[in-house]
């Protein structure tokens, strides 16, 4: 039965636990005349729209209730009677689906948030400039049968592959519950609870899981999981964040805040929550307005209660799922439908998590022509709130991505084919940003790279054969200036040994990361991943290449080649000299900041049919005693491998 008792005007949203039994009920539909929680608790199912299930309602539109009977793993929903119609509606902070019923007319299932027993109390989040990222997709990164979908739990038994690969920030695309179960993660519709298709239900296959999770917790001398620590869709994903970071991996959440959807009809959780006239109408939903992208309907961020909803969510993802940071999707979008309600929004938004949690990276995808008519320049986005900005940290940047392909583009049209290396050398460092880690480059990510859309490198490099020698040493050269390049470097699952199929979010597709070929079934495969992992290696290793400093000091369009200085004001230095010449240049007359010997400390041409027989390199360095040449006191002759990228340092 549900009473008015333990219902305080702190009643956390959703369905809660308390201490000494029982859970409370907390639901926002201020237009509804009558909300009822219909649910088994204690064993015994309620149902009905009878007194002893009404919640109360407050001035402001709250529904609460409190059943003594409810305990964890109870399914619940309410019934909600409205003026345009009566029903069912999800929780929209439930934190689980139930699998009662196919979703969407199943159940939610009450949770506690302090179930999962964590190991991470010393992780620390990375600074930025030490960061590299690796996005992925949960649903296919690591299937564990053809056609089923990937899941937390598999991903998990990649980490120890992540780890050896040297990166140190995952990137998932959005986790949370889909309109549908096939799909790239942007229709989100139940915002606090995990994906159906990542969740391992069968207890044969948990027990499997749990083998290796107590074999990886071993190896880090924590004490094992038991099986009903990863029975839950909110535990497993705890697993693999909390594995993640114990060795050494941070994790960032994809949050979609600038739309929500793909809904029709008002029985889903937030369209149309409190059942009001018209549900055809967008603007008299409650969470939304009529204003649209191809992904879905604006939240109605005008509105207090639905801006705090998702400031709500993000906090909940950093309490429950120990979340380091969140990519924020397409807030040019978000701030073209909703204006000054957006930047208001936007600013609550940063300063509520970053009060939670001061080391959080807070990524925003925003792009400056995308929205003309509230132009602000990507600069003010990443601009601290006290100081008139909206307070986020990095953004997603474009002008090194277009700049790389373009090139590879153009040099695949053969020798005599104009290359713009000039276009490479304007974009090394983020234009108008105070620092080069405010910016998050890349090659491949997801929208550009997905089933229909633009080629993968090799693909780019090569239209004819993706594995010939020219893909090859292409997509070394794009790697490597990602590499060496300012900024936060980001990586797509299977750019780094040579992934060259456009990937689609369907597990049935054949456009899935082919692991058998880095497994040692493509040669090619196995000798790009080496490639990139000694890559970040030197990344590591070379602290110049992840400051600030960069100076293109040589560009030659005709000849196709670029060398750009990296330093640090402490006296590392570090130089770059890159090719798309489809022969290699020998004595190649360079400058260099400082006379003596310069060691080359990385050569991409190595990694081709490993150890490259016919490498063409410095052997092992180059004296810089030459006359002055780029504004350098002194230079060097230098071999550039033909498609190469060869890396010289010294301090």
């Amino acid at each position: 039965m549900l009473s008015q008792a333990n219902i305080l005007p702190t009643t956390p949203m959703g369905a809660n636990l308390v201490d000494g039994g029982g859970a409370t009920f907390r639901l926002w539909a201020p237009r509804a005349s009558a909300v009822y929680v219909n649910g088994s608790f204690g064993g015994t199912w309620q149902s009905g729209q009878t007194d002893d299930l009404l919640m109360a309602k407050d001035g402001n539109g709250y529904w609460t209730g409190f059943i003594a009977d409810a305990k964890d793993s109870d399914p619940y929903h309410y019934w909600v009677v409205g003026s345009g119609s009566s029903g069912y509606k999800r929780d929209p902070y439930a934190r689980e689906m139930a699998t009662d019923q196919p979703f969407p007319i199943c159940c939610c299932l009450i949770r506690s948030s302090d179930a999962y027993p964590w190991h991470d109390a010393q992780f620390v989040t990375p600074n930025f400039s030490d960061m590299i990222i690796y996005q992925l997709h949960i649903g296919t990164y690591a299937p564990s049968a053809p056609g089923k979908a990937s899941t937390f739990l598999d991903v998990i038994g990649k980490i120890e592959y992540l780890q050896a690969l040297g990166i140190n920030v995952l990137q998932p695309l959005p986790v949370d519950e889909m309109e549908s179960d096939v799909s790239m993660g942007y229709k989100g519709a139940d915002l606090f609870s995990p994906d159906f298709p990542f969740v391992v239900t069968d207890p044969n296959a948990l027990n499997g899981y749990l083998g290796n999770i107590n074999r990886m917790l071993g190896n880090k001398g924590c004490s094992p999981l038991s099986f009903n620590d990863i029975s839950t869709g909110p535990a497993q994903l705890k697993a693999m964040v909390d594995l993640c970071h114990l060795y050494g991996i941070a994790v960032t959440f994809d949050l979609v805040y600038n739309h929500a959807g793909g809904f029709e009809g008002d029985d889903d959780s937030i369209y149309f929550a409190d059942r009001a006239d018209d549900p055809y109408n967008p603007n008299q939903s409650l969470y939304f307005t009529d204003q649209s992208t191809a992904g879905g309907l604006s939240f109605a961020l005008w509105n207090e209660a639905v801006s705090q909803f998702l400031i709500n969510n993000a906090s909940h993802y950093i309490q429950e799922f120990h979340a380091d940071g969140f990519r924020c999707d397409e807030i040019s979008d978000l701030l073209a439908m909703n204006q000054d309600s957006g930047w208001s929004f936007c600013c609550n938004f940063t300063n509520t998590v970053h009060y939670l949690k001061p080391r959080l990276i807070l990524n925003a995808e925003y792009w400056e022509g995308d929205n003309p008519d509230y132009f602000r320049t990507t600069s003010q986005i990443l601009t601290p709130t006290s100081w008139g900005g909206t307070g986020f940290d990095v953004a997603q940047a474009d002008g090194l991505r277009t700049a790389v392909r373009n090139a590879i583009a153009q040099a695949s049209q053969g020798g005599w084919a104009n290359v713009d290396f000039d276009s490479i050398a304007g974009n090394l460092y983020p234009q108008g940003l105070g620092h080069g880690w405010m910016a998050v480059p890349c090659v491949e990510n997801h929208d550009l790279v997905a089933i229909g859309r633009e080629p993968r490198i090799p693909a780019l490099s090569d239209g004819s054969n993706s594995r010939s020698w020219y893909a090859r040493s292409r997509s070394r050269f794009a790697t490597g200036l990602l590499m060496t390049a300012p900024g936060i470097p980001h990586i797509f699952m299977g750019q780094e040994f040579l992934e060259d199929k456009q990937w689609n979010w369907d597990p049935t597709s054949p456009n899935l990361i082919w692991w058998a070929g880095v497994d040692g079934a493509d040669q090619a495969m196995v000798n790009h991943l080496r490639f990139t992992q000694d890559l970040i290696r030197l990344r590591w290793n070379q602290p110049a290449i992840r400051g600030d400093n960069v100076n293109p000091f040589h560009v030659h369009d005709q000849n196709r080649v670029i060398a750009y200085h990296r330093w640090l004001d402490s006296g590392y230095d570090v130089i770059v000299v890159g090719t798309l010449s489809d022969s290699t240049w020998w004595g190649y007359q360079i400058g260099f900041p400082s006379g003596g010997f310069w060691t080359e400390v990385f050569n991409s041409d190595v990694y081709d049919n490993w150890v490259n027989p016919q490498v063409a390199g410095n052997g092992g360095g180059v004296w810089a005693s030459g006359p002055p040449m780029h504004g350098f006191g002194t230079s060097a002759n230098v071999v550039i491998p033909a498609n190469g990228v060869v890396v010289f340092a010294r301090g």
